[in-house]
Protein backbone atom coordinates (compact mmCIF):
# COMPACT_ATOMS: atom_id res chain seq x y z
CA UNK A 1 0.00 0.00 0.00
CA UNK A 2 1.25 3.79 -1.33
CA UNK A 3 2.23 5.53 1.43
CA UNK A 4 0.03 8.81 2.38
CA UNK A 5 0.78 12.11 0.91
CA UNK A 6 1.43 14.66 3.63
CA UNK A 7 -0.72 17.91 3.39
CA UNK A 8 -1.65 21.19 4.59
CA UNK A 9 -4.87 22.24 4.84
CA UNK A 10 -5.30 25.79 3.83
CA UNK A 11 -8.23 26.69 6.50
CA UNK A 12 -10.49 30.04 6.48
CA UNK A 13 -12.94 28.00 9.31
CA UNK A 14 -16.13 28.58 6.77
CA UNK A 15 -18.31 26.81 5.32
CA UNK A 16 -16.51 25.47 1.72
CA UNK A 17 -13.43 25.38 3.93
CA UNK A 18 -14.97 22.62 6.75
CA UNK A 19 -16.57 21.07 3.46
CA UNK A 20 -13.24 20.68 1.57
CA UNK A 21 -11.77 19.73 4.94
CA UNK A 22 -14.52 16.59 5.01
CA UNK A 23 -13.84 15.53 2.13
CA UNK A 24 -9.91 15.37 2.08
CA UNK A 25 -10.25 13.62 5.75
CA UNK A 26 -12.56 10.93 3.83
CA UNK A 27 -10.07 10.20 1.08
CA UNK A 28 -7.41 7.40 2.19
CA UNK A 29 -4.25 9.40 0.64
CA UNK A 30 -3.92 12.38 1.96
CA UNK A 31 -3.03 13.26 5.63
CA UNK A 32 -3.44 16.21 6.60
CA UNK A 33 -0.62 17.03 9.26
CA UNK A 34 -1.74 20.90 10.22
CA UNK A 35 -4.56 23.44 9.24
CA UNK A 36 -3.02 26.85 8.25
CA UNK A 37 -4.75 30.59 8.27
CA UNK A 38 -3.62 33.76 7.47
CA UNK A 39 -4.11 36.57 10.33
CA UNK A 40 -4.22 40.23 10.39
CA UNK A 41 -1.22 41.00 12.33
CA UNK A 42 -3.23 44.17 13.80
CA UNK A 43 -6.35 42.49 14.64
CA UNK A 44 -4.80 39.05 15.31
CA UNK A 45 -8.32 37.74 12.85
CA UNK A 46 -8.45 35.76 10.10
CA UNK A 47 -7.96 37.45 6.63
CA UNK A 48 -11.64 38.47 4.82
CA UNK A 49 -13.86 36.28 7.68
CA UNK A 50 -12.12 38.16 10.60
CA UNK A 51 -12.59 35.23 12.78
CA UNK A 52 -10.45 35.55 16.11
CA UNK A 53 -7.65 33.64 16.75
CA UNK A 54 -9.42 32.34 20.09
CA UNK A 55 -11.62 30.59 17.40
CA UNK A 56 -9.96 29.27 14.89
CA UNK A 57 -7.73 27.54 17.66
CA UNK A 58 -11.04 26.13 19.14
CA UNK A 59 -12.15 24.96 15.54
CA UNK A 60 -8.81 23.27 15.24
CA UNK A 61 -8.78 21.48 18.88
CA UNK A 62 -12.24 19.89 17.95
CA UNK A 63 -11.46 19.02 14.44
CA UNK A 64 -8.28 17.45 15.62
CA UNK A 65 -5.47 19.00 13.34
CA UNK A 66 -2.99 21.55 14.71
CA UNK A 67 -2.89 24.65 13.90
CA UNK A 68 -0.45 26.78 12.24
CA UNK A 69 -0.63 30.44 11.84
CA UNK A 70 0.87 33.50 9.71
CA UNK A 71 0.41 36.46 10.42
CA UNK A 72 0.36 39.14 7.93
CA UNK A 73 0.49 43.01 7.08
CA UNK A 74 -2.93 44.36 6.12
CA UNK A 75 -1.04 45.58 2.98
CA UNK A 76 -0.15 42.06 1.95
CA UNK A 77 3.00 43.33 1.36
CA UNK A 78 5.18 40.30 3.31
CA UNK A 79 2.46 37.93 1.82
CA UNK A 80 4.90 36.46 -0.77
CA UNK A 81 7.80 36.33 1.93
CA UNK A 82 6.10 35.17 5.13
CA UNK A 83 4.16 32.31 2.56
CA UNK A 84 7.62 30.74 1.16
CA UNK A 85 9.16 30.89 4.70
CA UNK A 86 6.33 28.93 5.95
CA UNK A 87 6.16 26.52 2.68
CA UNK A 88 10.33 25.76 3.10
CA UNK A 89 8.93 24.78 7.15
CA UNK A 90 6.24 22.69 5.98
CA UNK A 91 8.29 20.81 3.23
CA UNK A 92 11.56 20.23 5.61
CA UNK A 93 8.26 18.07 6.78
CA UNK A 94 7.24 16.21 3.97
CA UNK A 95 4.70 18.40 2.43
CA UNK A 96 4.14 18.81 -0.96
CA UNK A 97 0.41 19.55 -1.27
CA UNK A 98 -1.52 22.24 0.00
CA UNK A 99 -5.83 21.97 -0.26
CA UNK A 100 -8.05 24.74 -0.54
CA UNK A 101 -11.58 25.08 -0.84
CA UNK A 102 -12.26 27.11 -3.87
CA UNK A 103 -14.93 26.03 -6.04
CA UNK A 104 -14.42 28.06 -9.24
CA UNK A 105 -12.93 31.30 -9.44
CA UNK A 106 -9.88 30.85 -11.90
CA UNK A 107 -8.34 33.79 -10.96
CA UNK A 108 -7.76 32.73 -7.02
CA UNK A 109 -6.78 29.30 -8.22
CA UNK A 110 -4.15 30.26 -10.84
CA UNK A 111 -3.51 32.62 -8.26
CA UNK A 112 -2.34 29.80 -5.68
CA UNK A 113 -0.59 27.85 -8.87
CA UNK A 114 1.58 31.08 -9.68
CA UNK A 115 3.10 31.10 -5.83
CA UNK A 116 2.91 27.60 -5.06
CA UNK A 117 3.80 25.50 -8.04
CA UNK A 118 7.50 27.01 -8.26
CA UNK A 119 8.35 26.12 -4.65
CA UNK A 120 7.59 22.24 -5.52
CA UNK A 121 3.76 22.73 -3.75
CA UNK A 122 0.59 20.99 -5.72
CA UNK A 123 -2.61 22.83 -4.82
CA UNK A 124 -5.12 20.52 -4.69
CA UNK A 125 -9.54 21.76 -4.89
CA UNK A 126 -11.65 18.99 -4.06
CA UNK A 127 -14.66 21.08 -4.62
CA UNK A 128 -13.38 22.40 -7.98
CA UNK A 129 -16.01 22.81 -10.74
CA UNK A 130 -18.32 21.97 -8.76
CA UNK A 131 -21.44 24.21 -8.83
CA UNK A 132 -22.31 26.29 -5.96
CA UNK A 133 -25.97 24.75 -6.42
CA UNK A 134 -23.85 21.35 -6.38
CA UNK A 135 -21.80 22.36 -3.47
CA UNK A 136 -24.80 23.82 -0.84
CA UNK A 137 -26.48 20.53 -1.60
CA UNK A 138 -23.22 18.84 -0.21
CA UNK A 139 -22.77 20.63 2.69
CA UNK A 140 -26.58 21.30 3.74
CA UNK A 141 -25.91 17.22 3.96
CA UNK A 142 -22.47 16.96 5.31
CA UNK A 143 -24.21 17.71 9.03
CA UNK A 144 -21.68 21.12 9.22
CA UNK A 145 -23.32 24.33 10.97
CA UNK A 146 -22.11 27.44 9.97
CA UNK A 147 -23.59 31.13 10.71
CA UNK A 148 -23.20 33.97 8.14
CA UNK A 149 -20.54 36.35 9.53
CA UNK A 150 -19.43 39.22 7.02
CA UNK A 151 -22.28 40.07 3.79
CA UNK A 152 -21.47 42.46 1.44
CA UNK A 153 -23.66 45.06 2.61
CA UNK A 154 -24.76 46.27 -0.90
CA UNK A 155 -25.94 42.72 -1.42
CA UNK A 156 -26.77 41.30 1.82
CA UNK A 157 -28.16 43.98 4.42
CA UNK A 158 -26.95 43.54 8.09
CA UNK A 159 -30.16 41.05 9.13
CA UNK A 160 -28.14 38.41 7.92
CA UNK A 161 -25.47 38.62 10.20
CA UNK A 162 -25.84 35.80 12.69
CA UNK A 163 -28.25 33.69 10.52
CA UNK A 164 -27.51 29.93 10.35
CA UNK A 165 -26.66 28.74 7.07
CA UNK A 166 -29.55 26.85 6.03
CA UNK A 167 -32.56 26.32 3.42
CA UNK A 168 -34.49 29.17 4.92
CA UNK A 169 -32.31 31.64 5.25
CA UNK A 170 -30.86 30.21 1.81
CA UNK A 171 -34.37 30.80 0.72
CA UNK A 172 -34.06 34.91 1.78
CA UNK A 173 -31.18 35.55 -0.10
CA UNK A 174 -31.65 37.72 -3.23
CA UNK A 175 -31.64 36.24 -7.23
CA UNK A 176 -28.32 38.06 -8.17
CA UNK A 177 -26.35 36.37 -4.86
CA UNK A 178 -24.72 33.52 -5.71
CA UNK A 179 -25.97 30.83 -2.95
CA UNK A 180 -22.57 29.63 -1.82
CA UNK A 181 -20.75 33.43 -1.70
CA UNK A 182 -18.11 32.69 -4.02
CA UNK A 183 -18.54 36.14 -5.58
CA UNK A 184 -17.84 37.61 -1.76
CA UNK A 185 -21.07 37.80 -1.42
CA UNK A 186 -21.06 36.60 2.39
CA UNK A 187 -18.73 34.49 4.45
CA UNK A 188 -19.54 32.11 7.40
CA UNK A 189 -17.86 30.21 10.17
CA UNK A 190 -18.74 26.87 10.97
CA UNK A 191 -19.40 26.13 14.81
CA UNK A 192 -20.49 22.63 14.95
CA UNK A 193 -21.26 19.32 12.79
CA UNK A 194 -19.59 16.24 11.54
CA UNK A 195 -15.80 16.91 11.61
CA UNK A 196 -16.17 18.63 15.32
CA UNK A 197 -15.48 16.50 18.55
CA UNK A 198 -18.02 19.13 20.31
CA UNK A 199 -19.16 22.34 18.80
CA UNK A 200 -18.21 26.03 19.52
CA UNK A 201 -20.09 28.14 21.86
CA UNK A 202 -19.43 32.02 20.54
CA UNK A 203 -21.68 34.93 20.80
CA UNK A 204 -22.05 38.47 18.27
CA UNK A 205 -21.53 40.93 20.71
CA UNK A 206 -21.62 43.68 17.81
CA UNK A 207 -22.45 43.99 13.81
CA UNK A 208 -20.45 46.99 12.46
CA UNK A 209 -19.91 48.12 8.86
CA UNK A 210 -16.19 47.99 7.65
CA UNK A 211 -14.61 49.51 4.08
CA UNK A 212 -11.90 47.63 2.08
CA UNK A 213 -10.32 49.40 -0.76
CA UNK A 214 -9.47 47.18 -3.59
CA UNK A 215 -6.52 47.87 -6.43
CA UNK A 216 -8.35 46.99 -9.56
CA UNK A 217 -6.02 45.76 -13.15
CA UNK A 218 -6.31 49.00 -14.50
CA UNK A 219 -4.56 50.84 -11.50
CA UNK A 220 -8.48 51.82 -10.04
CA UNK A 221 -9.24 51.75 -6.23
CA UNK A 222 -12.87 50.11 -5.55
CA UNK A 223 -14.26 50.69 -2.14
CA UNK A 224 -16.22 47.68 -1.29
CA UNK A 225 -18.40 48.11 2.24
CA UNK A 226 -19.36 44.84 4.44
CA UNK A 227 -21.20 44.01 7.24
CA UNK A 228 -19.18 42.27 9.92
CA UNK A 229 -19.91 40.67 13.01
CA UNK A 230 -17.49 40.85 16.12
CA UNK A 231 -16.94 37.40 17.78
CA UNK A 232 -16.75 36.71 20.77
CA UNK A 233 -16.47 33.18 22.57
Amino acid sequence: MSAKKKAVFNWSGGKDSALALQMILQDPSFEVISLLTTLQEETEKSSIHGIPLSILQQQARQIGIPLCTVSMDKSLKNYEVKMRETVTAFQERGVRHFIFGDIFLHDIKAYREHHLNPLGIEVVEPLWHLSSEDVMKAYLNSGLEAVIIVTRADLLDSSFIGKKLDPQTIQAFPADVDICGENGEYHTMVYGGSIFQQPIPFSISEVHQASYDIPLDDGMIETYRYWQAVLDV
